[in-house]
């Protein structure tokens, strides 16, 4: 690592704690498996609504136990106020950050679609206009502008997936930073309960009563349609619903 990356969090105003509730819901039950007993961390409050005109210096890049990417805090010079965003791959301290109607087009700068050229990578995309950023906010990930017609604009995303926004909506110029996360090793369980994350046991080493592939005489794993423990099937199904009718888009 080529810069300075602060652990303790600069800005305490935007801080505040953060309680494990395990993959449970209101009711107390649990409806996210395999998560308990992590570390103790605290919330950073992020501004994933950048909407508004201004004028800020990057001032730290930091730590965030909550995200597997950094964050910036940034100091505005026009309201005299800090505020944390997601950090921009190659973003160095000094750096200057605009947003707003007369942000330029440069790394970290928050911009209208309207004024971003096609085939410039951004993050952070919202998809209502007015709205916080959605799209594209882990680490290394980033939307590819390729076309914009009519009112929308056609992102494609580091999934390969397309989507259709309006060119009213914004996004930030740059990929998120910390791309080689998806290299870590954990090395050891134990790393792996500190991140929350609990032991999981395969559906083949179980009973047929308690997976459907469980059973049989001695290892068997194969042979069998592969399904979740209460029945369904996971594979070559769809994991989105089609909402609107983009057919008349189609570039």
């Amino acid at each position: 690592m080529h810069f300075k990356l602060f652990k303790t969090p600069l800005l305490k105003k935007n801080i505040k704690g953060l309680k494990n509730f395990s993959g449970r819901n209101s009711f107390g039950r649990i409806t996210i498996r395999h998560r308990g007993s992590g570390h103790k961390r605290k919330l950073r409050i992020l501004n994933f609504n950048r909407n508004f005109n201004s004028r800020g210096l990057l001032i730290s890049l930091e730590y965030d136990p909550n995200r597997n990417t950094y964050i910036s805090c940034i100091y505005d010079l026009k309201k005299k106020t800090y505020f944390y965003i997601l950090s921009p791959k190659n973003s160095r301290i000094g750096d200057i950050v605009q947003s707003g109607s007369y942000a330029e087009l440069k790394l970290g700068n928050n911009l209208k679609l309207s004024k971003i050229p096609v085939g410039s990578y951004m993050h952070n995309v919202s998809i209502k206009q007015y709205g916080k950023g959605i799209i594209s906010r882990s680490a290394g990930t980033f939307a590819v502008l390729i076309k914009k017609v009519n009112k929308h604009a056609r992102l494609k995303m580091s999934s390969g997936k397309h989507k259709f926004v309006s060119i009213d909506c914004t996004a930030t110029l740059g990929v998120v930073a910390n791309e080689q996360y998806f290299l870590t090793n954990l090395s050891k369980a134990g790393r792996a309960r500190w991140l929350n994350k609990r032991p999981k046991v395969r559906g083949v080493a179980m009973n047929p009563v308690d997976h459907p592939h469980g059973g049989g005489e001695g290892k068997k794993s194969g042979g069998k349609v592969l399904m979740t423990p209460w029945g369904k099937p996971t594979k070559n199904k769809k994991t989105s619903k089609k909402v609107l009718n983009h057919d008349h888009f189609k570039i």
